[in-house]
């Protein structure tokens, strides 16, 4: 017999909010149990977090989701527990042993001089079990079937590293790094700098800019307000505006916001400045949505939101 299954009606919501991934669940699992909770009928995350990892994990609803590909080019930071002495083919406890190598004696002073070397711009190999795509497939998919792998470096940013402890046979940092640079990898590779491998056994997203001052949410406490209702949860979303802090704003007139609301052309007159993205608002400072202005003051509109249409 078919089990049935509950289904309830979703609606349009739009905002940001804060989770703090739990340990053991996927990111796109978390999603979507936020995504329920809130019935949204649309929703996204910038940036996803290994099943192991915990912290912070952006999740846009609604609108919100427009510029979730804006918050994943930015700054994050991390705190990471490493093992010396094993590698792993997900470079993490959750992977299979590869190889034990004997540790040797290290001073701090020796470690903070390396890590030195993994400050700046750097090329870093990432994890072979990793969501890159390759031919269009994640890279975990193929690893699972034990395709032959050859992954090329790429250029990171790491801005700081910090030495947190440093005991027998394990360390921790707090790092701070731009975007696509892999944590699994850095330890990786600080492992074999030291000539006895090392894997991570912790990892937490601190922040992600431009977030750093705002609350998070754990699961059990969504569930608490979605139990006293939907406007309970509502009032704990973060307008879009939020995730917009560092684009440049553009203010338009009623006619302007009009217009663009329309999907006509406008332009902009007097002196301007060309920009590869403007965020448009109108005399309220409410964003209508993104654009790129040339320097004649022409807007070519990249992103709308709903609301721009009423304007």
């Amino acid at each position: 017999m078919k089990k049935a299954q509950f289904t309830f009606a979703r609606r349009p919501v739009d905002g940001l909010i804060l989770l703090d991934k739990p340990r053991g669940m996927t990111s796109n699992q978390a999603l979507q149990k936020v995504r329920n909770l809130f019935r949204a009928e649309k929703a996204g995350h910038t940036g996803a977090l290994d099943p192991l990892a915990t912290g912070v994990l952006p999740i846009c609803l609604g609108e919100a989701t427009k510029v979730a590909g804006l918050l994943l080019g930015n700054d994050k930071a991390y705190e990471v527990s490493a093992m010396l002495g094993a590698t792993t083919d997900t470079d993490d406890a959750d992977g299979q042993i590869l190889r034990e190598r004997p540790l040797g004696a290290y001073s701090r002073a020796q470690l903070e001089t390396l890590l030195q070397g993994f400050t700046g711009d750097i090329q870093q190999v990432p994890p072979v079990y990793s969501a890159l795509k390759q031919g269009g497939e994640p890279m975990y998919l193929k690893a699972r079937r034990g395709d032959v792998i050859d992954l090329p470096a790429r250029p990171v940013r790491i801005h700081a590293i910090e030495l947190l402890a440093l005991d027998a046979g394990t360390f921790s940092l707090r790092v701070t790094c731009g975007s696509g640079t892999y944590i699994r990898s850095l330890v990786r590779d600080l492992g074999e700098a030291l000539g006895c491998g090392a894997h991570v056994t912790a990892l937490r997203r601190l922040w992600v800019e431009p977030f750093q001052a705002l609350p998070l949410w754990t699961l059990d406490a969504l569930q608490a307000l979605a139990e006293q209702g939907l406007p309970a949860l509502d009032a704990v979303l973060h307008p879009v505006a939020e995730a917009l802090v560092a684009v440049p704003k553009l203010v338009l007139d009623a006619e302007q916001a009009r217009r663009v609301g329309m999907g006509q052309k406008i332009r902009v007159s007097g002196p301007v400045q060309a920009c590869e993205r403007v965020q448009l608002c109108n005399g309220d400072g409410l964003p209508l949505g993104l654009a790129a202005i040339s320097a004649e003051g022409e807007l070519t509109v990249q992103r709308l939101f709903r609301w721009a249409a009423v304007n």
